[in-house]
């Protein structure tokens, strides 16, 4: 029985250690890509699994198996550390002139909605109470922009509605003025993105991103995500204004994919030093990852950011609120993106551009 045990211990021990080093290849497949949500899970196995080690296994074993469970402990710590209190915030907090200053405040609350979740009202009252100046929600169809707008049509004047009944639907709503909008499938077919210029009520503009790829999944690779999160990446680093980028990315903020997004934008994550606020699975406690996000540039100063109360959907909303500025701080940057880095993400979008197939998870919701 003991020599049972052990066998099944040094099996987890070696399943372990090969699902934290995966990810770190450039693999862009969702069977090694989705490993890397699993960051935060892995560091717990890893420290309970060097418990029982160091009380169970005998002084050989134990050995080995306290030095490979400590590699792995640090492989993920090193990801994960970056969004807690301990590291230095990238993201400057605004100053109390900045704070009094509200006609440049951005308050944004950001929802997936989950498509064939029903309960219109529970978001309808989240928004109704946080008074957002701007409000998204995405896997909108149709019934649900019906329900959105009659019961938040008063407060928010603008409206952009991409209805979809594949889980990939989108809408904006806004109590600040907008221009330039545009509705685009920037790489895969019927996956939208919102891309649009917005007015503060001071005056200032800054422009505004909403994006929604695909997911990761097991049997499928991950370069119509990689792509589309890389592309606005670059678009928002060329913008001539301030921009924010939000949405649901299917990828957690400590992902190679996400952080080549950062180099590529230069743009600022508000989680890096404050916490993780993690999004996704609302229903599932133990398996919860930040999906939800909102990076902005370096004009923008955090006011606040809160990961708001459940609304029936497998997503918690997430609300940032932010003071636009005329000067740029940070009090570190992403490192820069280089040029063989850039050629390689052109690569990885005219391949799939080649591509004549269907969004991942479109029939999902339907089944």
């Amino acid at each position: 029985m003991i020599t049972l045990l052990q066998s099944l211990f040094w099996i987890g021990v070696a399943i372990l250690l090969v699902s934290s080093v995966l990810p770190v290849s450039k693999v862009a497949h969702g069977a090694i890509r989705g490993l890397a949500f699993l960051r935060e899970q892995f560091f717990v196995l890893s420290l309970a699994m060097l418990l029982i080690a160091i009380i169970f296994l005998e002084p050989q074993q134990k050995l080995y198996a306290v030095s490979i469970l400590t590699f792995v402990a640090i492989i993920h710590i090193g990801y994960i550390i970056k969004f807690t209190p301990i590291w230095p915030r990238q993201s400057v907090d605004a100053s109390s002139q900045e704070i009094a200053d509200t006609d440049n405040h951005i308050t944004l609350v950001a929802a997936n909605v989950k498509q064939s979740n029903r309960d219109f009202q529970s978001l309808i009252d989240l928004i109704n109470e946080e008074q957002p100046d701007i409000a998204t929600a995405l896997e909108v169809d149709q019934e649900w922009i019906d329900a959105l707008h009659i019961g938040l049509k008063d407060d928010y004047p603008h409206w952009v509605n991409v209805p979809k009944d594949n889980s990939y639907g989108v809408v904006l709503m806004s109590k600040l003025a907008l221009a330039e909008t545009q509705v685009r499938e920037l790489l895969v077919e019927h996956v939208p993105s919102i891309r649009t210029q917005v007015q503060m009520r001071s005056g200032q503009l800054w422009r505004l991103y909403i994006v929604h790829p695909e997911p990761p999944v097991p049997n499928h690779d991950t370069k119509g995500r990689d792509g589309e999160i890389a592309m606005v990446g670059i678009e928002a680093g060329k913008d001539t204004l301030p921009s924010i980028v939000t949405g649901d990315l299917n990828d957690v903020a400590w992902s190679a994919t996400t952080r080549r997004f950062q180099r590529l934008s230069g743009l600022l994550d508000p989680r890096i030093g404050r916490g993780f606020y993690n999004t996704f699975h609302a229903g599932i406690p133990l398996l919860r990852w930040p999906l939800d996000h909102l990076f902005h540039s370096a004009e923008f100063r955090l006011i606040r950011v809160a990961r708001l109360r459940h609304i029936k959907s497998d997503h918690f909303p997430i609300l940032f609120s932010l003071a636009l500025t005329r000067t740029k701080a940070a009090n570190f940057t992403p490192e820069p993106s280089d040029a063989d880095e850039r050629d390689e993400v052109n690569e990885l979008v005219e391949d799939e551009k080649q591509k004549d197939r269907e969004a991942i998870g479109t029939d999902w919701e339907t089944e």
